[in-house]
């Protein structure tokens, strides 16, 4: 069966920089769509970034408004892994982050969808303060 584990969460000074790892097994990487969501105390569940394809045609991102230019998505199809690096870190990026993956599914448009995500890891906590 598939499993998502999550590694590298943690405490971090605003302006800081947190990479998360995300170890992937029982599961095809193929052109299927991989992510990362996240959730604040007291918020909804919200698509951070997600990454889909291989090969010739290289893969394809996508990110949340809040963090495009501050985190990179990155998935090693050899390693079985899935990456978020976070730079430039604000206090309301403080959340539980999720390792994400959809059930034979590219992204698409609608990539931040909470619906479409069919796999999820326990999550790791992010503090930035």
């Amino acid at each position: 069966h598939v499993q998502l584990v999550e590694s590298g969460g943690g405490s971090v000074q605003a302006g800081g920089s947190l990479g998360l790892s995300c170890a992937v097994s029982g599961y095809t990487f193929s052109s299927n769509c991989m992510g990362w969501l996240r959730q604040s105390p007291g918020k909804e569940r919200e698509g951070v970034a997600a990454a889909a394809g291989f090969g010739a045609f290289g893969t394809t991102t996508y990110y949340a408004d809040s963090v495009k230019g501050r985190f990179t998505i990155s998935r090693d199809k050899g390693s079985n892994a899935l990456y978020l690096q976070m730079s430039s870190l604000k206090p309301e990026d403080t959340a539980i982050y999720y390792c994400t993956a959809r059930d034979r599914e590219t992204c698409g448009s609608n990539w931040d969808a909470l619906s479409k995500w069919a796999y999820w890891g326990q999550g790791t906590q992010v503090t930035v303060s």
